[in-house]
């Protein structure tokens, strides 16, 4: 017993030590964005709305708003609440629409079939569904327009993430550059902070190809450092100016603050709600850290030393009424340590920037993955650290702005309105969102979603409008960029989903592909051709253009079709589903690889070797089962169809290993052509499932003895198959893609041609091709014009 308790303990022990180097790593970041906003909150707040007064009631009153600010959203709402809705871990907005997806029937993604339902990370919660909870997952099923607005809500959401990826690193370093001006006459800081300040900023997007891995191990020690000097910086204040400013913490001054200040402290809500910027980076980065480690490091760290630094600023102000400069961070730091403390916001200001920025790669790499963002490039700065990419394009357009808005607003006050309404805007997407989950997800009552929503919601409401009002001080340019960027996302989106239903209307029938042959002239020629296509059943018609202009194809031919499931990850394992394409003599099969939201895609020449090992795998199952080899053992004898098709069976081919006893699991299916019914006009692509699947999983294990007895009788023909798939291999692998041009249809309206014809076209030739994103050697490409009519 005593062993036990001392492995149990051990355990603890380890278990407690990992939580708390995470928490600790957590810092750098997470918390780079939150810990900074004491050096912009009471300049941004006290900037022209109010004025601080002797009687001390405004600057009293805007600490207790920053005080509950921070107690009820950062601590109350994504602390308790939010971040456990994750998604196998992963939080953001894509984790959250994720959820709603597979809960709900709601998703615009094409090609979605019910096989990926048996993926391990497509888990669903098994508390039993409610009344409340089946009436409203119904209802967002029923309406296709609800899953349009969800779909724009959740783009809307990302658009301003990528705005706040604009206009943090502004406001931070120029924040904390400002400092210079107590040190500075008015001339000199006049042309000394803007250079410095856009310098900053280019050396700090310049170094981003770099990977966040190779400086990482400074920022939690930055951060740390930094949170330590502010709450010093706050206990020395409010002991030594007004030890009594923690009555300001109670919520009656903020009644006596607006009673008083009445329109302009409305106005003035706009910069205090920069005191919770960073927030749903808690949410957003939980993938890379744990619950209790973001939690433990909010809680104990982050939030004490916020608090402190917001009650010393303003113990200091409530003594000084007529100070020379203008409220800000630095006129409370006494001048003994005024450089260190310059030095070190610098510092903690790039922190806050760099995780804002990787931010904005991660969500634009899961947008793109997702279907809703023009390709570009994704660079993985780190083989070991998932989640580490840098996008080249968006890093200098990024950039640019940036350096353009430092110069263009020239002042804390525009720059924080710009912010402030960035901030509310993505934190009223994560409520409405999680109000969903609660319903849908966690089968919680109604009544809870209700009161979730409107308890938070009326919260960020009241300073979304603060900043809504600043429409011409700067809230305009997060408006301008949201609707440019909503606007390119639905295009590509729109078309997207429109080439793919072209695409599933348009196929040809498997019988067309078998009676292509000498006797119509076509030959078959070495090596393996790869038809690239969206379909996950049928021939695409790109390939019968293909073949009716070149009447060749290879020996061996495979359908590739790389689609993105609605989760975060997808087990290797599980990634590939493989089939035929035809009777075995064909040589002609089919491979669906999937992938998550946030998994790396793998570069061609290993995808190449890989899908040829899946392949040969699986062409030694298709035999072993052929042969009665194989003992299945079937987990649900109801569900097995009794059609016949030459594509009836997709396999989920795993690592396996030769010598042992492999395992693998079948998922069986109806005959792929039975499309859902009822759509001369397809509405949306969630009424178009090429195949459904009735999935079976199945374990078989191959017994040596028995694999010994059947050789003799299958050795030959098995060997036979796998001799011409090596062969074609060496002979080497041509990549067949679709080269698109797209359409509006006769009759269409002048808003969808201009989408279609000039927008998603000019979209489509300035943003990389799909050779480009799967890496395609171009000696190995051929491209075949498609022109879709939409």
């Amino acid at each position: 017993m005593d062993v036990d308790y001392g492995k149990c303990w051990d355990t603890s022990k380890k278990s407690w030590k990992s939580t708390l180097i995470l928490a600790y790593q957590s810092l750098g970041v997470v918390y780079g964005d939150l810990s900074i906003s004491p050096l912009y909150v009471y300049k941004s707040t006290f900037a022209e709305d109010i004025h601080h007064s002797e009687t001390n009631e405004e600057i009293f009153g805007v600490l207790s708003f920053v005080f509950w600010t921070l107690t009820l959203v950062p601590l109350f709402k994504y602390v308790f609440i939010v971040l456990r809705a994750d998604d196998n871990g992963e939080g953001g907005t894509f984790a959250l629409y994720s959820l709603i997806c597979r809960h709900a029937k709601v998703s615009l993604l094409p090609n979605r079939q019910v096989a990926d339902e048996a993926l391990s990370t497509y888990k669903l919660e098994h508390s039993p569904e409610t009344k409340n909870s089946s009436r409203m997952k119904l209802l967002l099923e029923k309406h296709k327009s609800l899953h349009t607005a969800l779909l724009i809500l959740v783009l809307l959401g990302t658009c301003m993430v990528i705005g706040d990826g604009l206009l943090t690193p502004a406001i931070s370093v120029f924040s904390a550059v400002s400092g210079l001006e107590l040190s500075m006459s008015r001339d000199h800081h006049q042309y000394a902070v803007i250079p410095i300040t856009c310098f900053i900023l280019v050396c700090l997007f310049a170094l981003q190809h770099y990977g966040t891995h190779r400086v990482g191990f400074c920022f939690a020690p930055i951060v740390m450092t930094w949170l330590l000097c502010i709450s010093a910086l706050g206990l020395y204040n409010i002991i030594h100016w007004n030890p009594q400013v923690y009555k300001a913490l109670s919520p009656y001054y903020m009644v006596k603050f607006l009673k008083k200040t009445r329109k302009g402290g409305w106005m003035s809500l706009g910069g205090i709600l920069l005191c919770i910027t960073g927030s749903e980076a808690m949410f957003a980065d939980l993938g890379h850290f744990s619950y209790a480690a973001i939690q433990i490091a909010f809680t104990f760290l982050v939030y004490p030393a916020l608090i402190l630094a917001y009650m010393g600023q303003a113990a200091f102000l409530s003594r000084h009424h007529h100070t020379i400069h203008k409220i800000g961070f630095y006129v409370s730091v006494p001048d003994c340590v005024r450089w260190p403390v310059l030095v070190i916001a610098i510092l903690a200001s790039v922190v806050g920037s760099q995780a804002i920025i990787s931010g904005t790669f991660s969500i634009i790499n899961q947008s793109q993955s997702l279907g809703c963002f023009p390709r570009v490039k994704v660079v993985h700065t780190n083989a070991k650290i998932h989640g580490q990419i840098y996008i080249p394009e968006i890093n200098w357009i990024l950039m640019i702005l940036c350096v353009a808005v430092t110069i263009g607003f020239r002042d804390t006050k525009h720059m924080g309105n710009a912010s402030g309404l960035a901030v509310m805007a993505v934190m009223l997407v994560t409520t409405c969102l999680t109000s969903l989950v609660i319903i849908l997800c966690w089968n919680k009552p109604p009544i809870l979603a209700l009161g979730f929503l409107l308890l938070f919601g009326s919260i960020e409401l009241l300073y979304f409008s603060a900043s809504v009002i600043k429409f011409l001080e700067g809230a305009w340019l997060p408006i301008l960029l949201a609707l440019f960027l909503v606007t390119v996302m639905f295009v590509w989106h729109y078309a997207t989903v429109k080439k793919y239903e072209y695409d599933l209307h348009n196929k040809v029938s498997l019988e067309w592909l078998l009676a292509l042959g000498p006797s119509l002239g076509i030959t078959r020629v070495p090596g393996i051709g790869l038809v690239f296509t969206d379909l996950t059943s049928g021939i695409p018609a790109n390939f019968s253009r293909f073949v009716t202009n070149l009447p060749a194809y290879h020996r061996i031919l495979v359908f590739v079709c790389v689609k993105s499931v609605p989760v975060p990850f997808v087990p290797p394992a599980e990634r590939y589903l493989v089939g035929r394409v035809g009777p075995a003599a064909h040589r002609s099969y089919r491979c669906i690889v999937r992938y998550g939201y946030r998994d790396v895609h793998q570069d061609v020449d290993s995808f190449e070797s890989e899908l040829v090992s899946r392949l040969a795998d699986f062409i030694r199952y298709d035999w072993y089962k052929a042969h009665g080899i194989i003992d299945t053992c079937n987990e649900d004898d109801g569900s097995r169809s009794g059609a016949s098709s030459a594509e009836c069976r997709l396999t989920v081919i795993g690592t396996l290993d030769l010598s042992g006893a492999p395992a693998f699991e079948l998922e069986e299916n109806v005959q792929p052509a039975s499309v859902s019914v009822g759509f001369p006009t397809v509405e949306s692509v969630t009424d178009v499932i090429e195949m459904q699947p009735v999935v079976r999983r199945v374990r078989f294990a191959i017994d040596n003895e028995s694999e010994v007895d059947s050789r003799g009788e299958m050795d030959a023909q098995l060997q036979e198959e796998l001799e011409d798939l090596y062969a074609a291999q060496e002979a080497g692998t041509a990549f067949v893609l679709g080269h698109s041009h797209v359409k509006a249809k006769q009759g269409s309206s002048m808003l969808k041609r201009l989408a279609i014809n000039y927008g998603y076209n000019f979209l489509r030739r300035n943003c990389r091709g799909a050779d480009v994103s799967l890496k395609v050697p171009p000696a190995s490409l051929l491209e075949v014009g498609m022109v879709y009519i939409v």
